[in-house]
């Protein structure tokens, strides 16, 4: 038996080490291909053995007479970044009236949260354009913030109301005999303990702005531009420069990556929060 349960664990690793392996050859490849010259990275089958080169990240930051990436990169992270802090401030408040103090019908609340993300993005795209056009806030990255405020708000909502449901309810209410106020007990009780499940919240939300493409791609126009919509500047009517492509690539990732390294631990223990009794 001792040894079914060794074989059975020894065969559970194997699988979980080959699915990593298949989720990481893709990556592996996009950053071994950003090392190779254009001629090369256009081969077909791809050879292992090509010499490596930094010309592709020299073209992406515009060493080659192109456009710098700095301004959209600055752009993605005054987004993601204040739109993250907006949305904690809003979803904590919020996520804490749906679940150390629960409003009726509290339930009802949280799936219409979640219906609000059922509408394709798209769907709302020309009111939205009429909008900013009307307000002229086209080429505003501000406009970005508040979308991605909206956007991420509702599940940050109900991330953050599973959080909150575990935060003991007396360490509250003794924070309420000594005086403490709503805004106190949010800032000193209730975040910290409920700091890994905001760290994950946080993370999801600044990996969901960062990665936004639709309405950074339409509304803004050349002083608002996003790293994203950076990146598909590079396939053009000349063709698809895939090392150049490979490198811009990598380069936009890293913060997402870098984020996701130093959050790693809080990352766990926000999505593990409750699972277990």
């Amino acid at each position: 038996m001792k040894a079914l349960n060794a074989l059975r664990r020894g065969g559970l690793g194997l699988l979980a080490w080959l699915t990593g392996i298949v989720f990481f050859l893709p990556i592996a490849w996009m950053a071994l291909t950003s090392f190779h010259s254009e001629s090369d990275a256009a081969t077909n089958p791809p050879s292992l053995a090509a010499s490596l080169t930094l010309d592709g990240y020299r073209d992406f930051f515009g060493s080659g007479g192109g456009a710098s990436p700095w301004p959209a990169l600055i752009n993605s992270t005054v987004a993601s970044v204040a739109s993250t802090l907006l949305v904690l401030l809003l979803a904590l408040p919020a996520a804490y009236a749906l679940s150390i103090r629960p409003v009726r019908k509290w339930t009802d609340v949280l799936f219409f949260f979640l219906s609000t993300k059922m509408l394709p993005a798209v769907a709302g795209l020309l009111p939205i354009y009429l909008f900013a056009k009307n307000a002229g806030m086209l080429d505003d990255i501000w406009l970005l913030v508040v979308l991605y405020t909206s956007m991420n708000l509702p599940i940050a909502v109900w991330m953050m109301q599973s959080f909150l449901a575990e935060v003991p309810v007396a360490v509250i209410e003794a924070a309420r005999v000594d005086g403490a106020r709503l805004p106190v007990i949010l800032a000193r009780v209730v975040a910290p303990i409920a700091l890994p499940g905001i760290a994950a919240t946080a993370l999801i939300c600044f990996i969901f702005s960062w990665n936004e493409l639709l309405f950074a791609r339409v509304l803004p126009g050349v002083v608002a531009e996003t790293a994203p919509v950076f990146l598909t500047g590079f396939i053009t009517s000349q063709g698809l420069f895939l090392a150049k492509v490979c490198a811009a690539s990598i380069v936009i990732s890293l913060p997402v990556l870098a984020a996701g390294f130093a959050a790693q631990d809080k990352l766990v223990q926000g999505l593990s929060l409750g699972a277990v009794k």
